[in-house]
């Protein structure tokens, strides 16, 4: 039987069926939020006053969410967080960085600053795709490049600064706004909205500590050559003034806004690190007790709340079972493509119903099951 004919009953559909990893599901509020504002917003220029007023709000409410001490700085440039490794190679890395690489997002990090040929080599702590690495303190590092999650294989690992004189800078593309944080953590925190606060990407944010934002100054006063939409001080100083250096994505921008809102009005960064722990428990949970499917993440402590990986038994073909899943409005549930996993990758963030994941979990087995 061709997977893409199976028809799952209605009672088993989740009530929305976007768990894509990123982009991930947009709340229709938020949506239709943006169509009554888009007559005075979308289309204006970013320097003038309804603009400037969202990054404001982006900024404020950020702040709030993360709690972050008055001496932090909330920066915002476009490009995404694959921009921002480039520009943390020109701006945050004085001569020496150490990375954790555990997938693939966090080895594409550690190969942007293995091609400076400005740095010295980085040094690069690996672990197995499933597992994490640990930092190991150096006296010839200057910089700690963790990620918070790993995107690709559904992995998060505990987050603490490394001791010593190096910044601790942090992706947290698919973590921020769904896994629990302080800002002791941390020097920066950097993350795209595509992912937690439902939006689409194309822009970056980055919560900086003093260190931080001191390291920023000495670079870029160092005579090292650093373009100027990777500058993060001049990122940081349009930031400062509620802009960004070149247009921003209206649209991201507003919707960002709209779930940090979203995500305050309902109880803050502990009530979405909640809501996505009860979503993770249900797949999870699920997945342990099948004959069908298992965490590809052993370690329970390592399982990602946001985005989980779920292997599935040689005797069943994932991408057939994706297929069905997509022919039915359940969208985006393929494994990361490099992993090479016969296995399925849910979103799990914020914006996502935890009943739906209860829902999507029913609607595989009832695959499974038709697929004999």
């Amino acid at each position: 039987m061709n997977s893409q004919d199976i028809v799952i009953p209605p009672e088993l559909r989740p009530s929305d069926g976007r768990f894509g990893s990123g982009p991930s599901k947009v709340r229709p509020e938020a949506m239709a939020a943006l169509l009554e504002a888009a007559p005075g917003y979308l289309g204006t220029s970013h320097r003038q006053l309804p603009v400037r007023s969202m990054v404001g709000r982006a900024r404020d409410g950020l702040r709030e969410l993360f709690e972050l001490p008055e001496d932090y700085e909330v920066v915002l440039g476009n490009g995404g967080s694959t921009a921002f490794w480039d520009a943390m190679v020109f701006g945050l890395i004085e001569a020496r960085s150490q990375h954790l690489v555990f997938g693939e997002f966090s080895a594409k990090c550690a190969g942007a600053a293995r091609l400076a040929p400005f740095l010295e080599d980085p040094e690069v702590i690996s672990a197995e795709p499933g597992s994490h690495p640990e930092p190991h303190p150096s006296e010839t590092v200057d910089l700690y490049a963790l990620t918070h999650n790993e995107t690709s294989t559904g992995v998060t690992m505990p987050l603490e600064r490394v001791p010593g004189e190096g910044l601790t800078v942090v992706d947290a593309t698919s973590a921020a706004g769904g896994l629990p944080v302080t800002a002791e953590a941390f020097d920066v925190y950097y993350f795209a909205p595509q992912k937690c606060f439902a939006s689409d990407g194309g822009l970056w944010v980055a919560l900086c500590s003093p260190a931080a934002l001191d390291r920023i100054g000495r670079v870029a006063s160092s005579g090292r050559y650093i373009p100027p939409s990777l500058d993060l001080r001049i990122a940081l100083d349009n930031s400062r003034a509620n802009q960004t250096y070149n247009t921003p994505g209206l649209a991201t921008l507003f919707l960002m806004v709209e779930q940090v809102e979203w995500l305050l009005a309902s109880g803050g960064l502990g009530w979405a690190v909640g809501r996505c722990a009860r979503s993770a428990g249900i797949l999870y949970g699920w997945a342990t007790e099948s004959a069908s499917a298992s965490p590809f993440v052993a370690d329970p402590r390592a399982r990602s709340p946001v985005v989980g990986t779920i292997d599935l038994a040689e005797s069943i073909v994932a991408a057939d079972v994706a297929a069905a899943l997509r022919a039915n409005g359940m969208v985006d549930t393929e494994p990361y493509r490099k992993l090479g996993r016969n296995q399925l990758r849910i979103g799990m963030f914020p914006a996502v119903e935890p009943g739906d994941v209860g829902l999507l979990t029913r609607s595989i087995d009832y695959v499974i099951g038709v697929l004999g």
